[in-house]
C-alpha cells in the first residue's frame, strides 16, 4: 500500500468513528493490521484519526488495543501524537494507559517514541513537566518509555549545539533512574543515553562519572558510555 493510499484509508476509517461506527472502522483497519504493513503507512492511515473528537477516537482505539496487532500501537500512537498540541496532559494520560494495558516491549517502545519523544520535541519543558512522574511509575513498561522518548527526542535533535541545554536537561532528568534496576526499564533508559551520548558526547562526558559511584547496572552504564571516545572512557575509567 502507497502513502496516498494509506491516508485515503484514514480518511475513510476517521469519517466511519465520526459517525460512531467504531465497530465499522476497525473491521476496514483490521485486514492491515494482520499483515506485515511498513510502520509508514500505518502513520498514514492513524493521522486523519486523530482529528476525531476524544470520546469517539477513545473507543476505537481501545477496539485497536484488544486486538493487540503489533502494527495496532502503531497507529495508536499516531493518533495520540495528533492530539499533543490541543491536550498534552490527556495524550500523555492515555498514552500510559495503553502502555499498561499493552504489557509488552514494542508497544512500550512505540508508545515512547510517537508520543513521548515528539512532545519533548514539540513541547520541551510541559512535557518534561509531565514525565516527571513516569520515572517513578510502579510499571516496569512505563519507565522504559521515558528512555525512549529520550532516543527519539536525541535522534531528532541530530546534535545541535542550539539544543545542548535541553539535552543537558535530559540527562539531569535521568540522573535519578540512572540506578534503575528493572531490565525491562533499564533498556529503555539505557537506550535514551547511549543517543544522547552519541549527539553530545561531551555533555555526556562531564555527566557519567557523576553516576558511576552509584549502585546501577552494568548495562546503563555500557549503553550510557557507547558514543564517550577512546580518551573520555579513559578518564571515566579512572575518575570512577
Amino acid at each position: 500500500m502507497k502513502a496516498q493510499e494509506a491516508r485515503a484509508l484514514g480518511a475513510r476509517v476517521a469519517a466511519l468513528v465520526r459517525d460512531e461506527r467504531v465497530v465499522e472502522a476497525y473491521d476496514l483497519l483490521s485486514p492491515i493490521l494482520a499483515e506485515r504493513t511498513l510502520f509508514d503507512v500505518l502513520r498514514c492511515i492513524g493521522e486523519p484519526v486523530g482529528s476525531c473528537s476524544q470520546e469517539k477516537v477513545d473507543a476505537f482505539l481501545s477496539l485497536i488495543a484488544a486486538g493487540r496487532a503489533e502494527g495496532g500501537w502503531v497507529v495508536i500512537a499516531k493518533v495520540l501524537e495528533q492530539v499533543l498540541d490541543r491536550d498534552l496532559a490527556g495524550a500523555f494520560a492515555r498514552c500510559r494507559g495503553f502502555i499498561v494495558a499493552a504489557d509488552v516491549w514494542y508497544a512500550a517502545d512505540t508508545m515512547g517514541e510517537g508520543v513521548v519523544g515528539q512532545a519533548l520535541v514539540r513541547h520541551f519543558e510541559p512535557a518534561l513537566a509531565l514525565l516527571a512522574f513516569w520515572r517513578e511509575d510502579d510499571n516496569a513498561w512505563v519507565r522504559r518509555a521515558v528512555g525512549t522518548g529520550v532516543h527519539f527526542w536525541a535522534k531528532r535533535s541530530r546534535g545541535a549545539a542550539e539544543l545542548a541545554p535541553q539535552a543537558k536537561a535530559l540527562l539531569a532528568f535521568l540522573e535519578p533512574m540512572f540506578g534503575e534496576r528493572d531490565m525491562i526499564a533499564v533498556k529503555g533508559v539505557g537506550w535514551g543515553l547511549k543517543t544522547l551520548g552519541r549527539r553530545y558526547p561531551d555533555l555526556m562526558a562531564d555527566w557519567l562519572p557523576k553516576q558511576v559511584s552509584r549502585r546501577h547496572r552494568a548495562l546503563m552504564l555500557r549503553k550510557a558510555m557507547t558514543g564517550l571516545s577512546r580518551e573520555q572512557r579513559a578518564c571515566l575509567t579512572v575518575r570512577a
